[in-house]
């Protein structure tokens, strides 16, 4: 089914609207090309033309309501402008494989409570979401919808979100319950609060910019009847931020690299083969948005109110399930729509409650590996001075359940893990004669490394490995991935980096002696990676030796 939108901006200037429409064949071209709408377009210039707002999206928008658009977009980040005038029930084209659709799913399948969790978010992307849940999810399945504020401060989310709560629950007696923060305690801990709050025998955790989608809600719930260990993730199909049209994204298991970012990750070999995209696939780990039976789920530990603003959560839930009985899985035949913001303005710089969540993460669940993660994160090994709070009764509780280790889940779960078990040192690489600047990556595309001043962040990140193998601008996380190793070109004096893998294969001067506090040569040339002036400012390179020495920011042990 084919879904079109046809953008009327420039033929309703005051009003912006998406029509959508289902399986027809109708031309954009004429309405688009309408004389009125080119002079409007002309008339009206677009007051922010570097605006992602307006890259696509607002033509002869009039110059009062571009203001609007703009300033509800710098405080949502996406377009709540045009949301306000969309339909809170409007039809989106169904997105799933055409053989979901013939499935047949148990009539006593169990009950869900769904959790929507927002702060500060549109009042009409918050009742859409609630709309499409009550559209979608059968009357007898749907128990309940918890919504979770967490201390929004924005006075549409008070009275006017509690009248409509009301309209809905005179309709359907104590469908909508409402928990508030009474101080802002992040996602983690607002996930806790609705699922405290939940007493269906399954709890679904969704974010409340989504929109759920026909025959959601069966898939999921037919898996859990079939297996009550299992945590099941719906495939996520995209909102723009700025026409709010949705895009297919393609099944896809969900995984983390070494700092417990969240990655996209292939099926198994096994579900490519079955060539069946209406089968559910194993999965490493979740992305957030998932679906457990509430009782297994508090067996195995709920979540981990330790867990602290955002970041990390759902890693840690997903490697858990997997270590202590449990298992996780991406459902195709479930869609959900989600907005992708253009920014997140709650938390502009997410980056230091993720990293604080990691290392709890890893030095909770991740045993030897837990090295990997403070590499990643280009932290010491030992007295990182970082809080990750008592983790004691999160450790009594792995005992308790005789939870596997973490080799176990790289070995049979997530195989495409590097293990960095050769890393002797990482962090930035600095020249005793210049100790403000660091050998970085330089401009990318390109493969000439540069000295540059010291910033710590990853084009500055650098590895060496019992190889002798110096990689610059990150470490691989994933054995599908590739690295870049430091060459000796053997002629000219600019170093370069290439793909270690295709360095090997082409025999380039690829390997190292360094010992912490000494020179860098190369085995093959016998030259040394050192600094030179140079016309405006020094630079990296190699020639003979001349006792310049570098050490690199963290050891994994001496040498």
């Amino acid at each position: 089914m084919e879904l079109i939108s046809i953008k009327l901006a420039g033929l309703y200037a005051n009003e912006a609207k998406i029509i959508e429409l289902s399986g027809q064949n109708i031309s954009t071209n004429k309405l688009s090309q309408s004389a009125h709408q080119k002079d409007l377009e002309i008339a009206v210039p677009k007051l922010y033309p570097d605006s992602f707002l307006f890259t696509k999206w607002g033509n002869g928008l009039s110059k009062e309501d571009q203001k609007e658009a703009q300033g509800l977009f710098e405080i949502y980040g996406y377009n709540a402008f045009l949301s306000n005038k969309l339909p809170l029930d409007r039809k989106l084209a169904d997105m799933r494989d055409e053989r979901c659709l013939a499935k047949k799913y148990p009539k006593d399948l169990p009950s869900i409570g769904v959790v929507l969790i927002y702060l500060n978010e549109a009042l009409s992307v918050i009742k859409r979401a609630i709309q499409s849940i009550i559209t979608h999810t059968p009357k007898h399945l749907l128990r309940e919808i918890i919504l979770v504020d967490d201390h929004s401060t924005y006075n549409d989310l008070r009275k006017p979100l509690q009248d409509y709560i009301d309209q809905i629950n005179k309709e359907r007696s104590g469908l909508i319950k409402k928990v508030w923060h009474e101080q802002q305690m992040g996602l983690s801990q607002s996930r806790i609060s609705g699922w405290e709050h939940a007493t269906a025998d399954v709890v679904a955790i969704l974010d409340a910019h989504i929109e759920a989608t026909e025959g959601w809600v069966e898939p999921l719930l037919a898996r859990i009847k079939a297996d009550r260990t299992v945590v099941v993730s719906p495939v996520f199909d995209k909102i723009h931020f700025d026409d709010l049209h949705v895009e297919r994204y393609i099944p896809f298991s969900h995984g983390f690299d070494w700092a417990l970012w969240c990655t996209y990750e292939p099926f198994s070999s096994h579900w490519l083969k079955m060539m069946d995209e209406s089968q559910p696939g194993k999965s490493p780990s979740l992305m957030g948005i998932f679906a457990a039976d509430r009782h297994f789920l508090r067996e195995i530990g709920g979540l981990d109110g330790g867990m602290e603003i955002y970041g990390g959560e759902n890693v840690e839930l997903g490697i858990r399930v997997w270590l202590c009985g449990g298992s996780v899985e991406v459902v195709p035949c479930s869609r959900i729509a989600h907005i992708e913001r253009a920014h997140k303005p709650y938390a502009p710089d997410l980056t230091p409650s993720v990293r604080r969540n990691a290392l709890r993460v890893a030095d909770i669940w991740l045993d030897e590996f837990k090295k990997n993660v403070m590499i990643a994160w280009d932290v010491p090994l030992k007295d990182h001075g970082i809080d990750i709070g008592d983790i004691s009764e999160r450790k009594k509780l792995r005992e308790k359940l005789k939870c596997k280790p973490f080799k176990w889940y790289m070995d049979h779960v997530y195989t495409s893990l590097e293990t960095w078990d050769n890393v002797l040192g990482y962090g930035v690489l600095m020249n005793s004669l210049l100790k403000e600047h660091c050998v970085d990556q330089g401009a990318i595309p390109g493969n000439i490394p540069i000295l540059y001043g010291c910033h710590f962040q990853q084009p500055q990140h650098c590895y060496f490995n019992t190889d002798g193998e110096i990689i610059i601008g990150g470490l691989r996380s994933h054995k599908y991935n590739t690295n870049r190793c430091l060459v000796d070109p053997g002629s000219g004096t600019t170093p370069t980096l290439h793909e270690c893998f295709l360095a090997k294969t082409s025999q380039l001067h690829m390997h190292w002696d360094f010992k912490q506090g000494q020179e860098i040569r190369n085995k093959a040339t016998n030259r040394c990676l050192e600094i030179a002036q140079g016309e405006n400012f020094y630079e990296l390179i190699i020639q003979q030796c001349t006792g310049q020495t570098w050490r690199i920011e963290h050891l994994v042990t001496s040498f």
